[in-house]
């Protein structure tokens, strides 16, 4: 140490020490370590939200205990000084490669600052890589973010990443994801994020943004055959199957004929409409407008509002197939398709009625819901030599399809895509929406326009075709004019 140079500046002086240099080295990393992930977000394929907290966040917080670091030393050097003696100058830090010990300090720290700006910028670049993983979206907030992660293991884009759904392109989209991202770990840290979460359609991406990556409107499908296998809540859990020939068609009149499901994405038409609530499961007015520029509204009978004053959405792909990677399975529907693949025991007695009363029943946890889901089974079936493998199973139901923590779970998101357990379809073609003056309405007088019933009944009559289709049966009555969704409500069996 050299206790010499008194005219050099007081700054200089305060800073020459140890602390203060191991502060320098963290705050230099740092801020490369955010010019390092500040580029990889601007040039990557897709954005990521999270990046907003590593780049804007965690690294300026490294950079703060980096300045905080300089000036701890400084003032513990002036304190040093002045304990000496006021106003008189304690040694400055000096480096004597002459001397044996200096040159190790010297060494030591010159090693272990090269290993921290290393460790800085290969940690941040593995970071980014972990960041765009659908681990880290699921697992890092995992108790927000566990029902959607562990719906979309079991969705048809389980190996779709989920910024590319989940993050826009553009410099207006960067902003909000950055936003969101940073908005997000706040609210994780107060814990007073909603349960169960929902997203505002309103934000929603456009599927020409996501869904036509891979799925575009010239894409002529057709139909497709499809075989809805369903138990009664009976004694014997009666099979009754709708075997259906899905008419989806098309929405290009270039590549087939326009019409089927599909219709509602013709190309040459346009469909807007209006919600009365945030999940859209109430339309009161929707308007067409042909090839031709041709405008027909409907409307139904309670709706009163000022067109000029409310949200007119133009109709997306996502206003149907709302649940495309994070659907939550009804406890009819999960314990049916275990039914149909031999995962339940259909020859149980009453065993469809008995497993979904108690999927349904109120549970605190999940583990509360495992102990007592095989506590009541076993008191059902004492001398069901197959209970064990039932209770796993059943226990395997609930775990992926209900979140107790969350509250969240299939009454927790309407599902549009059908019109069975939810008014789907039915939200405008219920004969309620008319034009303004009465004489026509939207309603899906013939069920054949979206799908043929080619077979439908028990394990013998589903192989039974009939090519021209036939007249929908109610398991032992005819279809009468009325809603799915007021008996189906998923959890009552039917």
């Amino acid at each position: 140490m050299d206790s010499t140079h008194p005219t050099r500046g007081p700054l200089r002086r305060l800073v020459r020490n140890w602390i203060s240099l191991a502060g320098a080295v963290i705050a230099i990393g740092s801020f490369f370590a955010f010019l390092l992930l500040f580029s990889l977000d601007i040039f990557a394929e897709h954005g990521n939200p999270y990046m907003g907290i590593l780049a804007y966040v965690v690294s300026p917080l490294f950079l703060g205990l980096g300045a905080l670091l300089i000036v701890v030393g400084a003032w513990l050097k002036f304190r040093q000084e002045h304990r000496v003696q006021p106003g008189a100058l304690a040694g400055i830090l000096t480096i004597d490669l002459l001397r044996p010990r200096d040159r190790k300090i010297l060494g030591f720290f010159v090693m272990c600052s090269v290993g921290f700006l290393f460790v800085t910028a290969v940690g941040s670049y593995q970071t980014y890589q972990y960041t765009e993983s659908v681990q880290f979206c699921g697992k890092a907030c995992h108790l927000p973010m566990d029902p959607e992660f562990v719906t979309s293991q079991h969705s048809p884009h389980a190996r779709v990443d989920c910024v590319a759904c989940h993050v826009g392109s553009g410099a207006s989209a960067y902003l909000k994801t950055k936003i969101s991202g940073m908005r997000q770990l706040y609210h994780l840290a107060m814990k007073d994020f909603p349960r169960p979460i929902h997203l505002n359609p309103d934000k929603l991406r456009p599927a020409r943004e996501t869904c036509e990556q891979c799925h575009w409107p010239q894409k002529f499908t057709g139909g497709f055959e499809h075989t809805f296998r369903h138990f009664l809540a009976d004694e014997k859990n009666t099979p009754f199957s709708v075997r259906l020939l899905m008419n989806v068609g098309g929405g290009d009149p270039l590549r087939g004929p326009v019409g089927g499901i599909h219709w509602h994405m013709n190309l040459a038409n346009k469909i807007e409409y209006i919600a009365a609530d945030d999940q859209q499961r109430v339309i009161p007015w929707v308007r067409h407008t042909d090839a031709k520029g041709v405008v027909t509204e409907y409307r139904n009978s309670e709706f009163k509002g000022d067109l000029s004053k409310l949200t007119v959405h133009t109709m997306d792909c996502i206003d149907c197939h709302n649940r495309p990677s994070h659907n939550f399975l009804s406890p009819n529907e999960a314990v049916d398709i275990a039914l149909a693949n031999g995962r339940i025991d259909s020859k149980i007695p009453w065993v469809k009625s008995k497993v979904v009363k108690v999927l349904v029943q109120p549970y605190a946890t999940g583990e509360e819901a495992a102990q007592k889901i095989d506590t009541t089974l076993r008191a059902d079936y004492p001398n069901t030599p197959s209970v064990d493998k039932l209770i796993a199973e059943v226990q395997s139901i609930y775990k992926v399809n209900f979140f107790p923590e969350m509250k969240a779970d299939w009454r927790s998101y309407p599902d549009h895509l059908s019109h069975k357990e939810w008014d789907g379809c039915f939200r405008c073609h219920d004969g309620k929406h008319k034009t303004g003056d009465g004489k026509s309405s939207i309603k899906a007088d013939d069920c054949k326009s979206c799908h043929l019933i080619l077979a439908q009944g028990g394990d013998e009559e589903i192989l039974k075709l009939n090519a021209k289709g036939l007249d929908f049966m109610h398991v032992d009555a005819e279809y009468s004019d009325f809603s799915c969704a007021e008996c189906h409500t998923g959890a009552t069996p039917k």
